[in-house]
């Protein structure tokens, strides 16, 4: 069986939203609106932007959660919602927080204020070894790193640099792919 490789599914760092990690938030949202554009053969944008540093490498990731989060400074109070599982809380304890820290009640104008003078490292989340795969890794490798680590992406490495990001929607897509060309019947 031929051996896919996340080097064949990547998305190059060339075709994707790059800024300085010292740039302001509002030039990193600019870099993306022009890196979809440049993407639209694909159906599927991107999502996030990646953040450099002076030495041209990779050191974190600016997603989407990561902007609308910054947008509401209250949520430095709540604690850090990435290790925080809301599973088993109930949905009148989770909105009795957002009553208790008074989240999301301003103007969105206001709150939307809130991105000048931001800069990307100020808002961006630095990556674990655990979101980086290696450019020779096999399908196999990245689809239990997607599954045990519940990643969007992931980074791939080649050597000691980040040359490319691995997107779960293209694997997904080509795995659903795959498996109508299998010719299973349908119900």
């Amino acid at each position: 069986m031929k051996k896919i490789l996340v080097k064949h599914l990547m998305v190059r760092l060339s075709e994707y939203a790059t800024v300085h990690q010292d740039s302001h938030l509002i030039d990193a949202i600019f870099a993306l609106e022009e890196a979809q554009k440049k993407f639209e053969a694909s159906p599927y944008v991107h999502r996030a932007i990646l953040a450099y540093d002076d030495n041209n490498q990779i050191v974190g990731k600016l997603s989407q959660w990561d902007v609308i989060k910054s947008l509401e400074p209250k949520y430095d109070y709540v604690g850090d919602l990435r290790s925080t599982s809301l599973s088993g809380l109930s949905p009148e304890f989770i909105k009795s927080m957002m009553e208790k820290q008074n989240l999301w009640q301003e103007d969105i104008d206001v709150i939307c204020s809130r991105v000048s003078g931001k800069k990307v490292k100020d808002v961006m989340y630095t990556l674990t070894d655990q979101e980086k795969i290696d450019f020779d890794a096999t399908l196999g490798e990245a689809l239990h790193m997607f599954v045990i680590g519940h990643h969007q992406s992931l980074l791939v490495r080649k050597g000691d640099r980040i040359v490319g990001i691995l997107r779960l929607v293209d694997v997904f897509k080509l795995l659903c792919d795959r498996i109508k060309a299998c010719g299973i019947k349908r119900g």
